[in-house]
């Protein structure tokens, strides 16, 4: 079972500055909503993520009250604000498990840790020899079968298999109501290999208890020796670099034609690997489309969870998920990174200030006329490309951005060496949602003199963004803030701008 553990984050600000981060409800998305993080801004460095949920500011459970006292309270706050947050996942699992937010602790219990529920193990054994190395044994007045003769060092014993844990369920299926020589039967049709599903004796002593019986779908899996892997990815000029097909036959969605040297194949991805899920959410139960509709809304990065060929069959012989993975990935890093109490917290020191004058991370969304600027430059010559004529009240004038601005990153590619047609081409091509580095002319100067590198992750100005609600009839009218297909530009003498149309999110965008 995941933990519901909120971080508590503390956050400073001057004055005329922000707190870095978008506060949001969306259509369709429970809670109240982290986007639109200033990389190099005191959320993202106190380590926000986008999509985090705020559970309490300044230690008021916030969660069922409305958008509108959230943000009031924030605002309140002044130049520092305290806030629980739980990541996108663990929100939405509490929320459908029923688990009330209201008690969540941000204080560690006595061990360091939150109470846990214990959870069964999923071992997988192959033989090297004639036998698995364990025995079995049944104890009067007691219902099921235990591990003993579990070899220090061996097969099993490598495998996480303890003594006296209990045996629940085999390559999937439940032995529970079987006579001693039927489960023995079963170990030996397995075969080379088989899964098994165990629980300890406090793990056994917590499910009997419950009256329920333990199954994969909440196992540990921290002792199988194949592992999913995360591919993270920033998309390239030609995408991403990979080929998903469906194998009806297989039943999944599978890699396939990775480009060398693309950001698939530098994600690590591999001819072959089956897809599992697309930023966290699992997509065995989806069609195709549905699929490639997931990775073309992730916008200009995506987090893939895959599994190879090997991983996959093992998973399989357990009927057991790779999300499993996931889960215990995150209990990990909660374990490794909690939160010190509400009391410790406020009394922290502030986050540190930025200096006045840098980079500025713009990320622009059109609306229904354009994105409300013009790049100009030297026709076919490589050189300074730089913002004129934005539009007033605008999508870049809300982002930030002014005339004079120069063009370092578009979409996390460096276009400095870039001929103007190429930028205007990148731009066009990046569908309803644009982001770009740039600078002041004096402070682009500055950093190139001093040899300094351009990247997104460099300490960014502040950038402001005008809240525009959108009504239900516009949502009904848009598709996805990032389409399928990107909508056409129009270029002018030596400068450029897009057409397109606005987001399809009803929601509601507070600037902090």
């Amino acid at each position: 079972m995941a933990q519901f553990k909120p971080k508590v984050i503390s956050l400073n600000k001057k004055s005329g500055q922000s707190f870095g981060f978008f506060l949001r409800v969306e259509h369709g998305e429970p809670g109240h909503l982290i986007r639109s993080l200033e990389i190099g801004g005191p959320a993202e460095m106190a380590g926000m993520k986008d999509g985090d949920r705020i559970v309490r500011v300044n230690g008021t459970f916030a969660d069922d009250l409305p958008h509108s006292e959230v943000v009031e309270i924030v605002r309140k706050s002044g130049s520092s604000v305290t806030l629980h947050i739980l990541n996108a996942d663990s929100y939405k699992l509490a929320k459908e498990m029923g688990v009330s937010l209201t008690g969540t602790s941000s204080r560690p219990a006595a061990t360091g840790l939150p109470n846990q529920v214990p959870k069964p193990k999923l071992c997988y054994l192959v033989k090297s020899g004639p036998t698995f190395g364990f025995s079995l044994k049944s104890v009067k007045g007691e219902v099921g079968f235990f591990m003993v003769e579990v070899a220090p060092g061996g097969i099993s014993h490598k495998a996480g298999i303890r003594v006296n844990d209990r045996l629940v369920e085999i390559n999937g299926e439940s032995i529970e109501g079987l006579l001693h020589h039927e489960v023995v039967e079963k170990i030996v049709q397995a075969g080379h290999s088989m899964m098994l599903l165990l629980v300890d004796h406090e793990a056994d002593d917590y499910y009997k208890s419950k009256k329920m019986r333990p199954t994969a779908a909440v196992a540990t899996v921290k002792y199988l020796p194949h592992e999913p892997r995360v591919a993270e990815m920033t998309k390239g000029h030609n995408g991403y670099g990979f080929v998903l097909k469906e194998d009806s036959v297989e039943r999944g969605h599978y890699v396939s034609e990775i480009e060398r040297g693309s950001p698939a194949g530098r994600a690590g991805l591999h001819d072959m690997d089956r897809l599992v899920a697309i930023s966290g959410q699992e997509v065995d139960s989806c069609n195709h489309e549905k699929v490639v509709d997931k990775i073309y809304q992730s916008g200009n990065s995506c987090s893939l969870l895959v599994v190879d060929r090997v991983t996959d069959q093992m998973y399989k012989l357990g009927k057991a998920s790779p999300m499993l993975f996931l889960e215990d990935m995150q209990e990990t890093v909660m374990e490794s990174n909690l939160p010190p109490s509400y009391t410790d917290v406020v009394t922290l020191p502030a986050s540190p200030t930025l200096p006045d004058r840098k980079p500025k991370l713009c990320r622009i969304v059109k609306t229904s006329a354009s994105f409300g600027f013009h790049l100009n430059g030297i026709q076919g010559k490589q050189g300074h490309h730089y913002i004129n004529e934005v539009v007033k009240g605008g999508a870049a004038d809300r982002a930030g951005l002014a005339d004079g601005d120069i063009v370092v990153l578009v979409n996390s590619v460096n276009v400095e060496s870039c001929s103007h047609d190429e930028v205007v081409k990148m731009i066009t091509n990046s569908g309803t949602t644009l982001e770009m580095l740039v600078a002041r002319r004096e402070v682009y100067e500055r950093l190139k003199a001093d040899g300094r590198q351009f990247s997104t992750q460099m300490s960014v100005e502040s950038v402001y963004a005008q809240v525009i609600p959108r009504s239900i009839r516009e949502e009904k009218q848009e598709q996805d803030s990032r389409p399928d297909t990107p909508s056409e530009g129009r270029e002018r003498a030596s400068s450029t701008s897009s057409n397109s149309s606005t987001s399809s999110e009803e929601s509601i965008d507070e600037r902090f």
